[in-house]
């Protein structure tokens, strides 16, 4: 091999290195933001500043962009011409929308999995919930949602549904947004402790392999979910009013 292919060779190699750390880097990147976004720790509706974000996740500003664009794409995060980017703040019309497309989904997925009857899965959603009801948080009826996606009951039943595309369009696509705006809506008082005990009902439909009954407890649960944020947007609401009249009166 000649000088020139040597070096030409040794210099491609670098450069692929190069890129995988790049990669790497924005992956996990990418992967920090995710989570603090959808477990509430960067609020909705917060202006992203790079410059602190490079900061806090010790990162340079090539990987945090790139994980900023697939964050736009998983539409966590919005860009408004002349403004900037924020985390997404949806708007109750929205998170309508949204929970329509759940609960049709996620309860044929329901349906799906309970009709394969398969004794591994059902065995995953019991040591599932047991691990959720030992939880502290639940115990003392404050707050309701899982550390991680193989912990999720929802998740474990879309992914086992035996359906790709129905998975794909649920946890590529809506699952983040969805689980965003669950973590963010649980600790109302009263609905962890409702909430297990639905999903207990949903893995009773399960495990007898009844779809129908199944994917009905589904969506009557998800649509409980979306009950719950109607109320905290009408409480919202209220007490915005209230300090608009306070304030006035002053």
């Amino acid at each position: 091999m000649s000088a020139k292919n040597f070096m030409s060779d040794d210099y491609n190699d670098n450069d692929c290195q190069d890129n995988q750390r790049l990669i790497t880097r924005a992956e996990h990147a990418y992967q920090q933001i995710q989570s603090a976004i959808v477990r509430g720790e960067i609020a909705a509706g917060s202006k992203i500043i790079e410059t602190d974000l490079a900061k806090t996740y010790g990162i340079s500003r090539g990987p945090l962009r790139e994980a900023i664009h697939r964050l736009e794409a998983q539409k966590l995060l919005e860009r408004t011409a002349h403004v900037g980017t924020r985390v997404v703040c949806l708007s109750l019309a929205e998170l309508n929308e949204l929970y329509q497309i759940r609960a049709n989904l996620e309860s044929l997925a329901c349906k799906l999995t309970a009709e394969k009857q398969d004794p591994a899965v059902i065995d995953e959603l019991h040591d599932i919930l047991r691990l959720h009801a030992n939880d502290e948080n639940l115990q003392q009826n404050t707050d309701y949602y899982p550390q991680s996606l193989d912990d999720d009951f929802h998740y474990c039943i879309i992914k086992n549904s035996g359906n790709t595309l129905l998975a794909k369009l649920l946890c590529d696509e809506l699952y983040h947004l969805i689980k965003m705006h669950r973590i963010r809506f649980a600790r109302t008082q009263g609905r962890p402790k409702q909430a297990l005990e639905e999903h207990r009902q949903i893995l009773s439909a399960i495990a007898c392999g009844d779809g129908q009954l199944a994917q009905m407890l589904m969506q009557r649960h998800i649509m409980a979910s979306y009950q719950n944020i109607r109320e905290h947007f009408a409480k919202q609401s209220t007490q915005h009013h209230n300090q608009t009249n306070q304030q006035e009166c002053l």
